[in-house]
């Protein structure tokens, strides 16, 4: 199918034959059984919220704060829900996703360098996938971490063989792992038995006690919504063959936002639970030194052993259960986007193997290195690392996804209003200043307490504070820069109704 450039109208109507078993089709006719048609696309985005990284984040917020920080999994969540929203609207109403929007709208270098940092965005999100597996792996058969590193390649030739089944299937087999999450946490949530009434308080009354809990805090955010993301979301509704009418457009988005709702709300969950966990088992009055010590200290790994010491054997086995499907189906999610934002930015498509295989072997080497020199301890810092570089990356997807849902040059009608604007800018900028206050104050902190020379520490700060000011103007570049213009959008003009087949080019990458 031809892309839209800029001068061209931005609502694309696809004409021709799909594969029958790759359709997903919703009827014309308005009934709410058409939200079974677009089930599917919001587990898929939902495993960003509970992926290796966040089961690390919220490890040590349970154990260092006990429930105190769960409000902000609750802000969290709702500020991610908005977000995502606004990426499935822009798929479902321009017929284009975010990468294809960004090759539109911005000239060749501007363009070269979002699809580097969306890159290296889809490597520090499989990192935490090919640790949080190894780990896994580790707790479940006693593998080392570094054969466990190893061993997480295979996971590229299961994507693989399931993608021969169809886009349903998929969707199917990731919602069935995230079930597979919480069902093991609800379980380890009733015989760590926390607290409701601490809990309830913890989700509703908002408590910062201490610089950590403050940096905690940022991490917990920071970690839940997801640059990589946002591309994903944009493209995965692409897969649905909807009526291109205004009432059904608007359908189509008012079932996304439920279908992305509900998905996220299991994610919410989950969070909850692993927070919970850790927060009544570090917590309890019977731990012995060592445990305790553990709990100074919570990561992926230590947390299998501290489960197995407190609440017996098979807690430490469903919690590694767990992790693995975290890890599994972040192999899937992070491969998608992968795939979309290299033929948006690009208009470059690769064999899904090639592709898979690259991207892999990008996360497995950092991630082998560490495991050898450092053990698990260092690879549950890389987990960390790599959470940081994806909200160090955050604003380069999210202020393009803000810019182009609030244009009514691209979505007409179904424009954010002006309530939805301010809203979502808000927390966009509450997001970006969050993520930019991190970096800065660990990266004072870093020349504070370094043991560098004075000389080395200006350099150092010089040249770092040049890194801050480039990232800065990149981020004013994209918040004023105007959007370009464009005709005016055919598909609103009219309520006539207009058949479209679901994108296949975005069929053929889940499918092939």
């Amino acid at each position: 199918m031809a892309m839209a450039d800029a001068s061209e109208p931005q609502f694309i109507s696809t004409n021709g034959d799909a594969d029958s078993d790759n359709k997903i089709i919703v009827s014309e006719k308005k009934s709410w059984k058409n939200f079974f048609a677009y089930l599917g696309p919001g587990f898929l985005v939902s495993i960003a919220y509970i992926d290796p990284g966040n089961f690390e984040t919220d490890l040590q917020a349970g154990a260092q704060y006990k429930y105190e920080l769960l409000w902000i999994i609750l802000v969290a969540s709702c500020a991610g829900l908005v977000i995502q929203s606004l990426a499935a609207n822009l798929g479902v109403v321009t017929g284009k996703h975010l990468a294809e929007h960004c090759r539109a709208e911005y000239s060749k270098v501007p363009n070269f360098l979002l699809w580097v940092v969306a890159e290296i965005a889809i490597v520090a999100c499989d990192i935490p996938e090919v640790i949080g597996t190894a780990f896994a792996l580790n707790m479940l058969f006693s593998i080392p971490i570094w054969i466990g590193v190893l061993l997480t390649g295979l996971s590229t030739l299961l994507l693989l063989a399931l993608q021969r089944y169809g886009v349903r299937k998929l969707e199917f087999l990731v919602a069935f792992l995230v079930f597979t999450m919480a069902i093991c946490f609800v379980i380890e949530l009733h015989y760590s038995k926390p607290d409701a009434g601490e809990v309830l308080r913890g989700l509703f009354v908002p408590q910062l006690k201490g610089n950590g809990a403050t940096g905690l805090a940022i991490s917990l955010l920071g970690a839940m919504v997801m640059p990589h993301n946002l591309f994903l979301h944009s493209a995965l509704v692409l897969s649905r063959k909807i009526p291109r009418s205004a009432t059904g457009i608007k359908e189509a988005c008012r079932f996304y936002l439920m279908e992305s709702g509900f998905a996220l709300s299991v994610a919410f969950l989950i969070n909850v639970s692993v927070i919970s966990v850790s927060g009544a088992v570090c917590n309890a009055s019977d731990l012995t030194p060592e445990d305790r010590a553990k709990c100074e200290d919570l990561d992926l790994n230590k947390a299998s052993f501290l489960l197995r010491n407190v609440v017996g054997k098979w807690s430490s086995k469903l919690f590694a259960i767990a992790l693995l499907a975290s890890g599994q189906s972040s192999t899937i999610t992070g491969t998608y986007a992968g795939q979309y934002v290299m033929q948006g930015f690009l208009d470059l498509k690769l064999v899904p193997w090639v592709r898979n295989s690259l991207t892999r072997c990008l996360a497995i080497i950092p991630s082998l290195i560490v495991a050898l020199i450092g053990g698990s301890a260092g690879a549950g810092q890389l987990i960390i690392i790599a959470s940081m570089i994806l909200s160090f990356e955050l604003p380069f997807a999210l202020v393009p996804l803000l810019k182009f849902t609030s244009c009514k040059i691209k979505m007409g009608s179904h424009v954010n209003p002006m309530a939805i604007s301010a809203l979502t800018w808000l927390i966009g900028g509450l997001i970006m200043g969050i993520n930019i206050y991190y970096i800065v104050s660990n990266f004072i902190k870093l020349l504070i307490h370094s043991h560098m020379k004075l000389v080395l520490v200006i350099f150092s700060g010089i040249l770092g504070s040049l890194g801050i000011v480039i990232y800065l103007a990149s981020i004013a570049y994209l918040v004023f820069r105007k959007n370009r213009e464009a005709s005016p959008l055919p598909a609103l003009t009219s309520s006539r109704t207009v058949e479209t087949l679901p994108r296949q080019d975005i069929v053929d990458m889940q499918t092939h």
